[in-house]
């Protein structure tokens, strides 16, 4: 048998690795973040378990790029949702919509991410962590920004402070709140973006399967990205 070619290599450890993602959040979503081992994790992607070590410094920085690969991609298909717009406040109440229903439609993911980033590591600087964060960046620019270095981290702060505000345990702040508070601040109309009672009347975007955020190579995240272009990692 010839030897694997370079190519295809790459193909099977960007698999591999995609499905320790999904398989992170499927059982955290499961049995909670302390009862979560990295072998269970590895049981569940099919992986041996030094293979998690290889992609991974731990379990934390596991979760972590797993979430921050969701947060990317909600956020990516909310500002290219049809109808497509390059407006700059159209794109900004879209990017505070999307950050805030992920927080309504996933509270108990959304909670043990924020209680992660409290931790002494805080953010995992992963790939998925930067292309949220450039997103993020380029959403404050595109909304006329003249200073991005300063306020893309007041526009991540106010989104997290948002998200621990509808995740917090037992007296969790309401999504429209938070929504109108945001979008006063960012002079935006409350038509804009995906308005709640918009969605509440269509019966709401939460979806339980999280796999077409994953290109595994097994279904229609393996295919392509929201954007359309190929699902590989970047």
């Amino acid at each position: 048998m010839s030897p694997r070619s370079a190519s295809v290599n790459e193909e099977l450890r960007r698999r591999s690795r995609e499905r320790l993602l999904q398989a992170a959040l499927e059982v955290v979503g499961e049995r909670g973040y302390e009862a979560t081992t990295l072998a269970d994790i590895a049981d569940r992607a099919g992986s041996a378990r030094g293979l998690v070590s290889y992609y991974f410094p731990g379990k934390r920085q596991l979760v972590q790029s797993a979430v921050h690969r969701v947060m990317h991609r909600t956020l990516q298909e909310g500002l290219e949702r049809e109808p497509r717009t390059e407006d700059g406040r159209e794109r900004m109440a879209r990017a505070i919509d999307a950050v805030l229903g992920l927080a309504r439609d996933r509270p108990v993911l959304m909670r043990q991410h924020m209680a992660g980033l409290l931790q002494s590591e805080g953010f995992v600087q992963c790939p998925e962590q930067k292309r949220l964060a450039e997103l993020l960046r380029d959403t404050v620019a595109r909304h006329g920004s003249r200073n991005v270095d300063t306020d893309y981290p007041m526009l991540r702060s106010l989104l997290m402070g948002s998200v621990y505000a509808m995740v917090l345990p037992n007296v969790p702040m309401q999504l429209t709140t938070l929504r109108a508070e945001l979008f006063k601040r960012y002079r935006l109309d409350w038509e804009m973006g995906f308005p709640p009672d918009a969605q509440e009347a269509s019966g709401g975007t939460c979806e339980t399967d999280l796999s077409r955020f994953f290109a595994t190579g097994d279904g229609p995240a393996g295919r392509t990205d929201p954007s359309g272009r190929s699902g590989q990692s970047k």
